[in-house]
């Protein structure tokens, strides 16, 4: 079981860089944009799927949630994770590599 602490800066990144909900919602929908400008919103719907997943987490015990305040941090930096994610398939898409 993870210890989620709100004053764990390096948990708090790691949690965040390696959700595999915004790592996949991101690249879904980052290779589907026509516009660069699509990107902050798959950056914001990856960073709300990986909440979820992480709240989900935590309702059924995979991790122990013991302070308020870290998961406003795990939600913006979801988003900063999402938004290289999203803009990583959007220029792959565009090389036409993905």
């Amino acid at each position: 079981m993870i210890a989620i602490n709100s004053f764990d800066p390096m948990t708090l990144i790691l949690l965040a860089a390696a959700n595999p909900a915004v790592i996949t919602v991101a690249m879904i929908m980052g290779r589907s944009a026509d516009q660069w400008q699509k990107l902050p919103v798959a950056a914001f719907a990856a960073s709300l799927a990986g909440f979820a997943l992480y709240w989900i987490g935590g309702q059924i015990g995979v991790f122990a949630i013991h302070a308020i305040g870290g998961e406003a941090a795990i939600f913006m930096l979801q988003f900063v994770f999402g938004l290289v994610w999203a803009a990583l398939a959007y220029s792959l898409r565009a090389r036409g590599t993905l």
